[in-house]
């Protein structure tokens, strides 16, 4: 199924590979990629959303308000024994469209992020077009007894061509600096841009 939006240009919500294929080559500013994790487990999803409203039932950094929007519930069985083999057409599909400037988002956990660097993104970006490991910390669910839990996703950005990308900094929401007054007063209403370790709950 495809859901189009159409704001400064087109976001496409769809299986990717399908919609990758229609499109034109050097085409795409930024793509995101969040693909089953492949937990060999059965995964049961609630889609939300969330959009600036003064009445929105979260808050954000300086008193944002943020309103909640269910989209979708939905199940797949999360096995995949040929993971790389199931990606690898997508991340070749992904390059092939990005723009010059463009960039890829790659979210995933654990049980795949080594293998997805080295065999899918080095190998078909290249490891001169990774830019961050980006690590999504959380405090959600269980506590195994026999390990560490496993409280993070690790999201990967590469570029099309690393002498060429958008990174538009002033566009990305600031947080509060932890210690306001060894900053200018200036600096501290700004707030700070954040770094690679997000710590956000699941939402």
């Amino acid at each position: 199924m495809l859901y189009a939006a159409v704001m400064a240009g087109r976001i496409y919500q769809s299986d990717n590979l399908e919609v990758l294929r229609s499109l034109p080559d050097a085409s795409v500013d930024l793509v995101y990629i969040d693909p089953p994790f492949n937990t060999g487990k059965r995964q049961k999803r609630r889609s939300i959303k969330t959009v600036r409203d003064d009445e929105g039932d979260r808050t954000g950094f300086k008193g944002e308000r943020y309103k909640t929007i269910a989209l979708a519930a939905r199940a797949y069985d999360d096995a995949f024994p040929d993971f790389i083999e199931f990606m690898q057409p997508r991340i070749e599909q992904a390059h092939r469209v990005l723009k010059p400037t463009g960039s890829i988002y790659f979210h995933i956990d654990y049980r795949e992020a080594h293998y997805c660097k080295v065999f899918l993104l080095d190998a078909i970006f290249g490891r001169d077009c990774f830019v961050n490991e980006i690590i999504w910390a959380y405090d959600y669910g269980g506590r195994p007894k026999r390990r560490w839990p496993a409280k993070h996703d690790t999201i990967f950005l590469y570029v099309k061509d690393p002498k060429q990308y958008t990174f538009n900094q002033d566009a990305i929401g600031r947080i509060p600096y932890m210690a306001p007054g060894l900053v200018g007063p200036e600096k501290a209403a700004r707030g700070k841009l954040p770094t690679d370790v997000w710590w956000h709950t699941i939402v």
